[in-house]
């Protein structure tokens, strides 16, 4: 048995080795990537001086209002990534703690890293023309849609993509207006067939989205739980699983009539 005067001093000695992990662990980096909201742009409008939607062989509508894709920004697939960053960023609506191999592929470099999320872009983009001349029942030996977005990666933008050029094509040069003059944001993988998938980080999209002056997002159905979870005040969330579903929901919103909600 330990004196009175031996168990203080052992006792100290046995909790130095759990300290030092302590210790360690506060400081050494985690499998995480913190994300917080990112940069909008208007699908509609321009890019450092270029259309983003060109379009070619058929007559063109001139639209209103703006569909804006919404981006997150995360921390860079080598940060270190604390204890103390993980449970600060744990806390705040505006941060996101995202396992890092959900956003990074292990094992890439950077450059193949940004070489990856620009062909899924690329071929984000090539899916939104084709689901959008689906929906419109033109062909792509007809017309001719070129996309420019630059410096943002990845498939999220598919949705808003097709979106902006079936509001430029509609009525093939008149009527129609999918935004109503209003500032729609939204989110959303789309293939060839018009199906939306989820994309992840709406929580913080529909954020950048409200800050960027949207007063309606579209939301992959999937998500609208996370979406409503933390959705600025006065921003609709409009759920969606296709194309068509987005272009019905939206032309009712113009019209003023029933629009379905998460």
């Amino acid at each position: 048995m330990l004196s009175r005067l031996t168990r203080p001093r052992a006792l100290a000695l046995c909790a130095l080795p759990i300290l030092a992990l302590l210790a360690v662990a506060a400081f050494a980096p985690l499998p995480f990537t913190i994300a917080h909201p990112g940069s909008t742009a208007d699908v509609l409008g321009a890019d450092k001086g270029r259309a983003v939607i060109t379009i070619s062989g058929a007559p063109v509508r001139r639209t209103t209002g703006q569909l804006r894709m919404v981006t997150i920004v995360a921390t860079g697939p080598h940060s270190d990534i604390g204890y103390r960053d993980v449970v600060r960023a744990w806390f705040r609506t505006d941060q996101a703690v995202l396992p890092h191999d959900s956003v990074y592929p292990a094992g890439k470099s950077d450059r193949e890293i940004e070489k990856r999320n620009l062909g899924q872009m690329r071929r984000s983009q090539d899916d939104a023309v084709a689901a959008a001349l689906d929906h419109l029942g033109k062909s792509e030996d007809d017309v001719d849609v070129r996309l420019h977005l630059a410096d943002i990666g990845g498939p999220s933008a598919g949705l808003l993509f097709s979106l902006g050029i079936v509001d430029k094509l509609a009525g093939d040069g008149e009527g129609g207006d999918l935004t109503g003059g209003r500032i729609i944001a939204g989110t959303g993988t789309i293939s060839p067939d018009g199906t939306v998938g989820a994309v992840g980080g709406v929580s913080l999209k529909t954020q950048a989205a409200a800050r960027d002056g949207a007063t309606v997002f579209l939301v992959p159905r999937a998500e609208c739980e996370d979406a409503e979870a933390t959705r600025p005040a006065k921003l609709r969330l409009i759920p969606v699983t296709t194309l068509k579903d987005a272009v019905a929901s939206l032309e009712a919103l113009a019209d003023g009539g029933r629009v379905p909600s998460c």
